[in-house]
């Protein structure tokens, strides 16, 4: 268990992710969206990583190019010579993860590893660029979560993965489960198919432990309105606009 607020979650309030950079515009993990983002105020950016076929680490969701490029293949497959020349939309170029961090020195990165090729250069990159407050790594393996604090030390935080969540689930509900010891936030869909995930008794469970609870993809107000009521600390949304409305009416737009 955490016990010691990781400087990562210095936020005065619940924290609002532009996820993927606000990706309702179709421009999703570009850095025309978090650029956009960052004009909207939001300070918490969500991003996913794949390393190229030569270790680059490319800030883009799924493993191939195909949904949002005008190209085709698999990241891990090709160069960043080849992967560079993709764009997204048909306009936006995919952007290195080392420019992104160069680019925002003042945002925080929640990043989901994707693959495991992608974890030791991730490590590498915060290293080397001394981001250990600014970023966040998770991912739905709760084994590549792990691997990554290992490798990292207790200056990386971590959210829990999908086993980890379950375990969690189960405690909530009083039934003993094991759980990682190393970890800052539960990040968490709403609901998984027909199960409710997050409800008030999985809350309390998450801040007993010193958990942060932070929910995606939340794109409604009533839905967003609804999870701060729970006590939620944070959540990701693709229309910036919607959820920084709903935190200013509440005050908590920080």
């Amino acid at each position: 268990m955490t016990s010691t607020r990781h400087p990562y979650l210095d936020h005065p309030g619940p924290i609002p992710f532009a996820h993927r950079g606000g990706s309702a515009d179709g421009l999703e993990n570009t850095a025309a969206a978090f650029r956009r983002a960052d004009r909207a105020g939001y300070r918490y950016f969500e991003t996913d990583v794949h390393a190229t076929a030569d270790g680059r680490l490319v800030a883009f969701h799924d493993a191939t190019l195909d949904r949002v490029t005008d190209v085709r293949g698999r990241i891990a497959s090709l160069p960043w010579s080849e992967v560079r020349r993709a764009r997204v939309a048909g306009t936006e170029p995919l952007p290195l993860l080392a420019d992104l961090l160069e680019e925002f020195p003042g945002a925080r990165w929640n990043i989901d590893v994707k693959a495991a090729p992608a974890l030791a250069p991730l490590i590498g990159l915060i290293r080397r660029t001394g981001a250990w407050d600014r970023v966040c790594v998770g991912s739905f393996s709760e084994g590549r979560v792990a691997a990554a604090a290992r490798l990292a030390g207790p200056r990386l935080a971590t959210s829990y993965g999908m086993s980890g969540v379950a375990a969690l689930r189960l405690r909530s509900y009083g039934v003993p489960a094991a759980l990682r010891a190393t970890g800052v936030c539960a990040q968490v869909p709403e609901f998984h198919g027909r199960i409710r995930v997050v409800d008030r008794r999985f809350v309390r469970a998450a801040h007993a432990r010193g958990l942060q609870v932070h929910v995606w993809t939340v794109n409604d107000p009533a839905r967003m309105a609804a999870l701060l009521d729970l006590g939620v600390d944070g959540i990701m949304t693709d229309h910036l606009e919607s959820l920084r409305a709903v935190l200013t009416t509440r005050g908590a737009w920080n």
